[in-house]
């Protein structure tokens, strides 16, 4: 399976499905490689993503993250290896401990020790069988990794990292640790916005930016990062917020794309954000950062 180098990670579930397949059909016709799904309280994203193969010829649809206590790790595996031999190969499988909060207190499950939690999984999804028709190749999994340990998991264990809410620093140590052979896919989030002041004020209102930074496990990631706690309180500094969003217009925007790239990442997907908070895609920065439309 080939990823190529530009996706776009996408909350879908203000869509009905028929518009979720125009989304993705469009975004194929852009250039764009990939969809990268998440999991919180909306959509499957294995049904999702069923759908979205079955309507498009080169797209991957990727999980950004499949939620291990969601799903036994027999599932799971069921679910990776039927997509990828439905669709020629063009599924990806990330997989990731989520959060307590969407774990324990949405999901109602006891929320380990990440790495342990993990290890546990990975050992069960190894000694998982697929008796059904084997896709053509190996599918590939990736790990939703941040810290060194989770990392070095991913390098012995996966195919690679997944990592969310990063700085290109934070990409380059990952390179690091995963080595060369290892995939290493990073979502950025991006917006259109020559006016840098404005577009600061309008991440801060963005919820996922505002929801993702109430987590600790992301909290806890970018203080490792080298961000402090006053960075987050009172609002969140300009700093913190221009590490995160890559702000400008659309050749400022490439240049910020390019350090991850250059900093040892194989794909990066944009998350771009929506000025009006809507659940809906941003197609302005979409066009603007369009695989199709940079070559042009």
């Amino acid at each position: 399976m080939r990823i190529g180098g530009r996706g776009v990670f996408f909350y879908p579930d203000g869509l009905t499905s028929r518009e979720v397949v125009a989304f993705a059909r469009r975004l194929e016709a852009l250039g764009y490689s990939a969809l990268w799904l998440p999991e919180a309280g909306g959509r499957d994203p294995f049904v999702t993503a069923a759908r979205i193969l079955d309507h498009t010829d080169t797209l991957v649809v990727a999980t950004g993250i499949a939620n291990i206590y969601a799903r036994d790790a027999m599932a799971m595996k069921a679910a990776q290896y039927t997509l990828a031999e439905q669709s020629g190969g063009r599924f990806l499988l990330g997989i990731g401990v989520s959060h307590q909060l969407l774990v324990e207190d949405i999901r109602g499950h006891h929320y380990g020790p990440p790495l342990a939690a993990m290890r546990a999984f990975l050992a069960r999804y190894a000694a998982a069988g697929f008796g059904a028709v084997q896709p053509a190749e190996r599918p590939k999994l990736l790990l939703a990794a941040l810290g060194p340990k989770m990392l070095e998991l991913a390098r012995e264990q996966a195919d690679g990292a997944h990592p969310y809410m990063v700085t290109p620093a934070h990409t380059r140590e990952a390179r690091r640790v995963l080595g060369p052979e290892r995939l290493l896919c990073v979502e950025h989030k991006v917006h259109l916005e020559p006016d840098l002041a404005k577009g600061r004020g309008i991440a801060r209102a963005t919820p996922a930016l505002a929801m993702g930074l109430s987590l600790p496990n992301y909290r806890n990631s970018l203080i490792r990062q080298g961000f402090a706690a006053s960075d987050f309180e009172p609002g969140l500094s300009d700093r913190l917020i221009e590490a995160l969003v890559a702000l400008g217009d659309a050749d400022a925007i490439e240049r910020r794309l390019r350090e991850h790239v250059d900093a040892g990442a194989d794909h990066v997907c944009i998350h771009p954000l929506h000025p009006e908070a809507k659940s809906e895609p941003h197609w302005p920065s979409l066009e603007a950062l369009a695989p199709l439309n940079r070559r042009s």
